[in-house]
């Protein structure tokens, strides 16, 4: 495929990524504006505020200002004070990376990997930034600067992700040649770190996504109740129901939160962790209904999850690691632990970061788990699990060559 025929399918390729994305809250709003209000509100208000909730999915601010007979009448604080909401709605910045990812393994294949990864990101960011400046109104204003780099930067990482996956396995670049000038023992030794840390963080995210799921069959007569206090029409529920799905990726990072120990907020003041839940007034969403309430008595043993976690993939990593260093040394373990710890807990003080922000007035300009907490328990738990892992795992190597050298 010709250059500028490469450039045009990255481009198509990226245009199409940003309609699937808008769409998903543009179609149900659309609906509501025609079956609810009867075609009679300008239809922009609905493109705005679905340009709005898809900027929000990708980490945009975006500062409202209600009307102030409004405000009062919801009793708000500050009823008209501009009122600044960060939290990102995760739901949408997975699909973008998702679509970005499988992009990217389409832009592999036609041979111009640099010139259409670059073209894709880039003409992603311009639409981007057109569809922020569209959104631009008195009652919702979204951050230009932010609509340019934020979505664009995780559109770009999919790409990334999607042509290093499709790079075949007799590729090589500069950086592969670079790294196989290094030391092997130095390049084993960080590619294990590298490893468990992401790992740990993997099988945790994993095991807190499955207790979610189990809240949520357990809670599930809550949840009927909050929708019915509601009082959704068919098309309301299920314009709910669709905003709820996009939120579904926070809670499983908060309920990562919860497994490593410092737990997460809804609101100043308040807390939901292993020791105890303490909530004051929250927004009376269905999904909140699967919260934990009150304190548990086993609470404490979600903390042994990502220990758990760190083990396990202490002992996986291990057996290669031996196998391209032929022994282990206490530094060698000792390094590789430590450095495996440090790469789960950034990971996770990235995640913990990326789901909480601001969510509305008052209270609720604290929502999510503190990031630094979460950051430095994780790097603890997985740093001393990987380590026991990699220790308890010491003797199955040689076993395993004294048995194949005595067949």
């Amino acid at each position: 495929m010709t250059r500028r025929l490469t450039m045009l399918f990255a481009g198509l390729e990226s245009l199409l990524v940003l309609a699937i994305g808008v769409a998903i809250p543009l179609v149900p709003l659309t609906i509501v504006w025609a079956a609810h209000f009867g075609f009679a509100p300008e239809w922009t208000v609905f493109w705005r505020a679905a340009v709005d909730v898809w900027l929000l999915g990708h980490g945009v601010d975006v500062v409202f200002t209600l009307d102030p007979p409004l405000a009062t009448a919801l009793g708000l604080p500050a009823a008209g004070d501009p009122v600044k909401v960060t939290i990102a709605l995760l739901g949408f910045a997975l699909l973008t990376l998702l679509l970005g990812a499988r992009a990217g393994s389409r832009i592999a294949e036609t041979g111009h990997r640099m010139l259409g990864t670059l073209t894709a990101v880039a003409v992603f960011a311009a639409a981007s930034l057109g569809v922020t400046a569209t959104a631009l109104h008195v009652a919702a204003r979204p951050s230009l600067v932010q609509g340019l780099i934020l979505p664009g930067a995780i559109f770009g990482a999919g790409v990334i992700i999607g042509v290093l996956r499709a790079r075949r396995a007799g590729d090589r670049d500069r950086w592969g040649d670079w790294l196989e000038d290094r030391s092997p023992g130095l390049r084993a030794a960080a590619g294990a770190a590298l490893r468990a840390g992401v790992g740990a963080v993997a099988l945790t995210v994993a095991v807190a996504a499955v207790l979610v799921a189990v809240l949520f069959v357990v809670r599930f007569p809550d949840m009927i109740g909050l929708y019915e206090a509601l009082h959704t029409e068919v098309v309301g529920g299920v314009a709910l129901t669709a905003g709820q799905l996009a939120v579904l990726p926070n809670l499983v990072l908060w309920a990562v939160a919860w497994l490593v120990g410092p737990g997460f907020a809804i609101g100043a003041g308040s807390h939901v962790s292993p020791v105890g839940t303490a909530l004051g007034p929250i927004p009376a969403l269905p999904i909140f209904g699967a919260l934990p309430t009150g304190d548990s008595a086993f609470g404490f043993a979600g903390v042994l999850v990502p220990v758990i976690a760190g083990f396990l993939v202490g002992v996986a990593v291990r057996s290669a690691l031996a196998r391209t260093l032929g022994y282990l040394g206490p530094l060698t373990v000792l390094g590789v632990a430590v450095g495996g710890g440090i790469v789960g807990g950034l990971l996770s003080g990235f995640l913990a970061a990326a789901s909480g922000g601001a969510a509305g007035p008052g209270r609720l300009v604290e929502v999510g788990p503190d990031p630094i907490a979460v950051g430095l328990a994780a790097t603890a738990e997985f740093a001393v699990a990987i380590g026991i892992g990699l220790a308890a795992a010491s003797r199955l190597p040689s076993r395993l060559r004294d048995s194949r050298a005595h067949r």
